[in-house]
């Protein structure tokens, strides 16, 4: 089959790597955004330059010239592999197959940008990832394929996307390409009465409030890891909390039960947090005794 990729950074390369690894079909063109002027070239465009497929990089996919090129490439199917841009139903439409899309969640939930970080956020034991046909809705559209996996109870979004769902997404690139090559692909539309929507997981989503449930304060330490960084205060200096274990105890919400060499002990609402990794404002990534050594930080100190 001719193929159009379109994607960015690691997750389109890889998944156009993996299509080249099989040499089965040919890719035709590859599409990226734009270069940004101080920012690196997309991985995406340096592998396909490597490869010498040509590449494009349309500012948008209204215009007529930017259709004309699409259909010039005479594709069978355009796979859409970690797109942020919205893509119109004329360019979608354009290859023979159509277009099938990515997106790290088993739709209809978590439909929007942040797709790993909530479902840890609000303590789901099970996400994943879908191949879906998409429409001008946000995520919208039937399902082609979907794989499963549970989240750990100790699992960060490094965990979740980087060691479970992205690997696996990659190897069933494969498998979507060949289910439109055998004809029939399946079309399984999606239940809108389980559908939600997320804003982007932000600075304003992370501050921790330290007389929620430790569950809750633990959940946004995890699913705030590593971007965007859940974080708390000292004397109204921020600090971001990266790595972190929950304990049990009882005592005053936000108040410093232990400083030691294995980080620093936090109370919530009905147990505890161990800070092992943080960040200071203005800081580097460092063990939390480094920074409650630097700081000043005791037992009895409030945080928040």
């Amino acid at each position: 089959m001719r193929l159009i990729v379109m994607g960015q950074q690691a997750f389109g390369k890889d998944a156009l790597a993996k299509i080249l690894d099989t040499g089965t079909d040919e890719v035709v063109a590859v599409y990226c955004e734009p270069d940004r002027e101080g920012k690196p070239v997309d991985p995406i465009k340096s592998f396909a330059d490597e490869k010498g497929i040509p590449v494009y990089q349309p500012a948008d996919f209204k215009s007529a010239d930017s259709l004309s090129m699409l259909a010039m490439h005479d594709a069978d199917l355009m796979v859409m592999a970690f797109v942020n841009v919205f893509v119109p139903e004329a360019a979608r439409d354009t290859p023979k197959h159509g277009s099938i899309c990515f997106h790290p969640s088993l739709l209809p939930l978590h439909r929007g940008p942040s797709a790993v970080n909530w479902p840890i956020i609000w303590g789901s034991e099970k996400s994943g990832f879908s191949w879906f046909y998409p429409t001008d809705g946000l995520d919208e559209g039937d399902i082609l394929m979907q794989w499963e996996c549970g989240i750990g109870p100790d699992d960060t979004v490094i965990d979740l996307y980087f060691k479970k769902i992205y690997p696996a997404a990659i190897d069933s690139v494969p498998a979507v390409i060949d289910a439109f090559r055998e004809g029939n692909p399946p079309r399984t539309p999606q239940d809108e009465s389980k559908a939600t929507y997320e804003y982007r997981c932000k600075k304003s989503h992370a501050q921790i409030d330290w007389s929620k449930p430790v569950a809750e304060v633990y959940n946004l330490i995890r699913g705030c890891n590593p971007a965007p960084g859940a974080w708390t205060t000292r004397d109204g200096a921020e600090v971001q909390i990266y790595d972190a274990a929950r304990q049990d105890g009882d005592g005053q919400p936000a108040s410093v039960v232990s400083v030691s060499e294995d980080g620093v002990t936090v109370q919530a609402n009905g147990g505890r947090i161990l800070l092992k990794r943080v960040k200071p404002k203005g800081g580097d990534k460092q063990p939390a005794a480094d920074w409650a050594a630097t700081a000043g930080l005791s037992p009895g100190d409030t945080l928040g």
